[in-house]
C-alpha cells in the first residue's frame, strides 16, 4: 500500500469533482486530529485514515486485501474508474442528485438507465454529462451516474427518454460479487 503519485491523485480528485461539490472535506484534518488520505494496493485506490494506513504498513502488500473504503480501481491507461463502494462518500458531498419514483428503483438496480418516467424530482441547474447520485424517494443512495440531458432540456423529454446514464448502483453487490473486490 502505498500514496497516490500526483499525476493519480489529479485523476482521482477530478472524478470525484464530477459528483462532490466540497473535495476539501475528503482531506480535511478530523476532530481528533487524524484525516483520511488516499492509498493505492493493486491497482485499488483506498480511502482511510492515517492512523489506520499507517498501521497497515506492517502488513506484507499482498497480504493485505483491503483497508478503509474502496474507492474505485486505476485502470492500466492511467484512468480512475469509481466503484459502487464509493457511494457513502459520493452521496455526502453529493452536488447533483436525482430522485427515482418506486417503479423506476428496480430497473435501475437491475443495471438500467434512468428514464424520465421514472424520475420523481432532480436537481436543479443540473448541467449535461454531469455526474449525480440517484436516490430513491426516502432518500436512500441507490447509486450514481452521468446526466443525459440538463435539467432545462430533460423536462421538455418524452416519458422514454433516458435522463441518465447509470455508472454504478446498489446490485453490483449481488451480480459482480465475483469480482468486485478480487484483482
Amino acid at each position: 500500500m502505498r500514496p497516490l503519485t500526483d499525476q493519480e491523485m489529479k485523476v482521482v480528485l477530478d472524478k470525484l469533482a464530477n459528483y462532490m461539490s466540497d473535495l476539501k472535506s475528503l482531506i480535511a484534518p478530523l476532530e481528533d486530529g487524524d484525516r483520511y488520505v488516499f492509498r493505492l494496493n493493486h491497482n485499488r485506490v483506498y480511502y482511510v485514515k492515517l492512523s489506520l494506513a499507517n498501521l497497515a504498513t506492517c502488513v506484507g502488500r499482498d497480504a493485505l486485501l483491503s483497508l478503509g473504503t474502496c474507492l474505485g480501481k486505476m485502470t492500466k491507461s492511467g484512468k480512475f474508474r469509481l466503484h459502487i463502494t464509493a457511494l457513502p462518500i459520493l452521496a455526502r458531498g453529493a452536488r447533483h442528485k436525482i430522485w427515482v419514483k418506486e417503479n423506476g428503483a428496480q430497473p435501475f438496480l437491475y443495471g438500467s438507465n434512468i428514464v424520465k418516467a421514472h424520475v420523481g424530482r432532480w436537481s436543479e441547474d443540473c448541467p449535461e454529462h454531469q455526474g449525480c447520485v440517484v436516490y430513491s424517494m426516502a432518500d436512500i443512495p441507490l447509486g450514481f451516474g452521468v446526466t443525459a440531458r440538463s435539467t432545462t432540456e430533460a423536462r421538455r423529454l418524452d416519458p422514454t427518454g433516458i435522463v441518465c446514464f447509470r455508472q454504478a448502483d446498489c446490485g453490483e453487490y449481488l451480480r459482480d460479487e465475483d469480482t468486485l473486490f478480487a484483482g
